[in-house]
């Protein structure tokens, strides 16, 4: 008896180094849905009244799925079921529907989530915002992106990011993905004006389908590669010129994905008509669709106090969020940064009259970057206005978050959220550590483990900060201590907060941890043991004057662009100073009452810089005065005028680092010259890049984008060295094949040649050393659990 159900098949491939048995392996992939099957589907979800969504949201839907005919049976209202065969989930506040199907790959976009958003990301998440019908919720958001671009980045960082954290390549080689993505219609809306578009976005599953792009393109693919398979599959392999003044945007790329598993569909076809189908038969057939669940549906419930454009983003984030505390948790602070926001956003849509909504919307846009750092003056009135800078962008938040009625709702609501019945101070002032750093995330990434933990040790959060104040805006912050100490609390909370803010940004005040007792001061000792909180309230003591300019100065020298010395001290390799820079080095120092400037300065009039020692002694000086005798001495920091720059992949001193140099290291010459900041390389660099001036950013590659983020142009320099490298091997092959051939007369590489050569191995050597162990220990710093008598800092008590 015949059968149109091929039968799969079973092959043993090469993976690697390993041999994996791949199973359940089809012998034909499904072809796209016809402009009919497309139809049907539109027409049953709009005949289910349980279910709205746009015309086009339908027609994503239907494109995107191999059944088309299935999913409209599911759509399709009976008398019995007016909802049609939907899964119905209950969660908090609404009831979702869902079609539970089987998609294209090519045709899912990763979405947005805690995870990623509360992580160092060079590109910004998009604004998302709800759709409703007829004041009723759809389930649909809106991502706003700046530009084409934009969204080409994120989406490319999106993937590149979630494999670098972890891959299903192998397993998904195996017997492909198994459990269901959770996914949703989005309408994709763009600021300068280009046509938007609508897609089907992942939500819950984006490492299954990173991973899934990972098998289509190979074992050996670099994760670079992964993402930009991914992002021209889904957007096209050339950005579109003018897209802002072009129309059909929204069809041009669904023809390029149509053409796109037009092609790759041929590739598998011929891979099947071999005798013996081989991995990339594999690789193609265990990929291209994964199975899904779409909301299609969304019903709040009565009494709900959300308003209907926020209640299907709330309840998608509901179902993750369970998902990921009963599964697979999420890190902490994602977990802290979807607590906060759904908090804050709940309390908006009560309508409190304690508060104006209008002012609860513009402190959430502040909160989650909606409104960006050079809005604040128009966002926070007063005369005079805000500075535009992201430390009194933290200022300001804080200033509103711990308004003591607010706090209090917040807290409620929050616990709400997470589950439980109590809620300290310390407990709320981890979930403000992830909106706080937005600005800097970035720039300041080696030390944005240490900074949240000093949030969840407490953060600012002292008494009075809790108490309700008002900020007082300045240009110097040394000009609030004079009415700090006569009595003016909001100055001096205004300098609680600046400064301690600042000192815990840049590793300056970590949280309460019994190892740093005994220990130097220059690896990270402390004097005595206090929690951040704690510290910050005696340092804003209206009696401690050491305190207030500890803290003011900390505010003044504070930068968003980067680390300070004192926190990522660069070292030298080669005992030659390095360039110096019209800016002045950033580094914070000592605070001394007794002269003019309140700068402490060593025998020879260098200033001493901070460490966190003085910062924990200045917050009760007489405390540390009775320990200090025993304290370790510290040798005077390099001079100014030759301190370089701190950057963002040097490992801290007090974090154990070793120098660049060790015994399996090629010693550096000693004649090597001193490279500028932004050089590819620290050592044999040629004498035109050496002469070359200070850029900010290095381009990529030819083919790469200047404008590109780092995360691109750094893998495109990463495969232009590795070809480089083969390049020289190539070369130097050549060189000795020909050696017989050539005269002695002339040698084959002048020694003077030679001479350049090698030096400038050896350094490629050095650095290429170096780099491997910072990446290693990086690595391994990321899983080191929390030292064995440190404090234990939770949330709910």
């Amino acid at each position: 008896m015949s059968t149109d159900t091929p039968t799969p098949l079973s092959l043993d491939v090469a993976w690697g180094r390993e041999t994996i048995r791949v199973t359940n392996v089809s012998s034909r992939l499904p072809a796209d849905s016809t402009e009919g099957q497309v139809e049907q589907v539109v027409a049953a979800g709009r005949a289910n009244r349980s279910s709205w969504l746009p015309e086009m949201a339908w027609k994503a839907i239907a494109r995107a799925t191999t059944r088309p005919e299935a999913l409209a049976v599911q759509l399709q209202p009976t008398m019995d079921e007016p909802s049609g065969l939907l899964m119905i989930e209950h969660v908090e506040g609404a009831t979702l529907r869902s079609a539970v199907t089987r998609v294209l790959l090519s045709e899912l976009f990763p979405g947005i989530q805690p995870r990623t958003g509360m992580e160092v990301s060079e590109v910004s998440d998009p604004q998302v915002h709800g759709v409703t019908h007829e004041g009723r919720p759809g389930a649909i958001v809106r991502y706003q992106y700046e530009t084409l671009e934009h969204l080409r980045n994120h989406v490319w960082q999106t993937i590149h990011a979630t494999l670098n954290i972890n891959s299903y390549a192998a397993s998904i080689l195996t017997r492909s993905v198994t459990r269901n993505l959770i996914a949703h219609p989005v309408k994709i809306t763009f600021e300068d004006g280009t046509e938007p578009v609508h897609v089907l976005a992942v939500r819950d599953g984006i490492t299954r389908l990173a991973s899934a792009w990972a098998v289509l393109a190979g074992h050996d693919a670099d994760l670079a590669d992964v993402a930009t398979l991914a992002t021209n599959a889904l957007l096209g392999e050339e950005d579109v010129p003018g897209a802002s003044t072009l129309s059909g945007l929204g069809e041009r790329l669904v023809t390029a994905r149509a053409g796109w598993r037009q092609n790759l569909r041929k590739e598998f076809d011929e891979e099947m008509s071999g005798t013996a189908p081989g991995l990339r038969a594999a690789q193609i057939a265990q990929s291209y669709v994964v199975p899904a669940q779409v909301s299609v549906g969304i019903e709040g419930h009565d009494g709900r106090v959300l308003s209907p454009e926020d209640i299907f983003d709330d309840a998608i984030r509901s179902v993750l969020a369970s998902v990921h505390v009963e599964f697979q948790q999420w890190d902490p602070a994602a977990q802290n940064l979807e607590v906060i926001t759904r908090a804050l956003k709940r309390i908006i849509q009560q309508n409190d009259p304690r508060w104006n909504t209008t002012e609860l919307q513009s402190v959430y846009g502040l909160a989650v970057g909606r409104i960006p750092v050079k809005e604040l003056p128009q966002t926070f009135g007063g005369d005079p206005a805000p500075p535009a800078t992201a430390l009194w962008r933290a200022v300001y938040l804080i200033s509103a978050l711990t308004q003591p009625d607010l706090l209090e709702l917040l807290k409620d609501q929050a616990k709400a959220i997470k589950g439980g019945k109590r809620m300290s101070i310390k407990g709320f002032s981890e979930l403000l550590g992830p909106i706080i750093d937005l600005p800097w995330r970035a720039k300041k990434k080696l030390v944005t483990k240490q900074a949240r933990n000093a949030w969840n040790n407490g953060g600012v959060l002292t008494n009075d900060v809790t108490q309700g104040w008002i900020p007082i805006p300045t240009e110097d912050f040394t000009t609030l201590i004079a009415p700090a100490m006569n009595g003016d609390n909001d100055a001096r909370c205004t300098l609680a907060v600046a400064g301690g803010v600042a000192l815990i940004a840049d590793k300056l005040l970590t949280r309460n941890v019994g190892s740093s007792l005994g220990t130097a001061k220059e690896k990270g000792g402390v004097p005595f043991r206090a929690d951040v909180y704690k510290v910050v309230e005696g340092l804003s003591h209206r009696t401690n004057e050491l305190g207030l300019w500890t803290l003011a100065l900390a505010a003044n020298t504070f930068r968003g662009d980067g680390l300070p010395q004192n926190s990522v001290a660069k070292q030298s390799l080669t005992g030659k100073g390095t360039s110096t820079s019209d800016e002045p080095p950033y580094v914070y120092f000592k605070v001394d009452l007794d002269v003019e400037d309140h700068i402490a300065r060593d025998a020879a009039g260098v200033p001493e810089r901070l460490y966190e020692w003085d910062v924990v002694a200045a917050s009760a000086p007489d405390r540390a005065a009775r320990l200090v005798t025993s304290a370790a001495t510290v040798a005077p920091p390099p001079m100014l005028g030759t301190a370089e720059r701190s950057t963002d992949n040097e490992p801290t001193p007090a974090e154990g680092q070793e120098g660049a140099e060790s015994n399996n290291t090629p010693s550096v010459p000693a004649n090597a010259e001193a490279v500028p900041e932004g050089a590819l390389f620290q050592y044999g660099a040629p004498q035109e890049a050496m002469n070359a001036p200070h850029t900010t950013a290095l381009p990529g590659p030819r083919n790469v984008s200047p404008s590109a983020p780092p995360s691109q142009r750094a893998a495109g320099h990463r495969k232009a060295l590795e070809l480089s490298v083969q390049g020289a091997r190539d070369a130097l092959d050549y060189l000795h094949a020909l050696e017989p051939e050539v005269g002695g007369h002339t040698p084959i590489v002048p020694v003077s040649q030679l001479d350049e050569l090698h030096k400038l191995l050896v350094g490629i050597l050095t650095d290429v050393e170096n780099l491997r162990r910072r990446s290693v220990e990086n690595r391994a710093l990321e899983h080191i659990g929390p030292e064995p008598d440190e404090t234990q800092d939770v949330a709910l008590d």
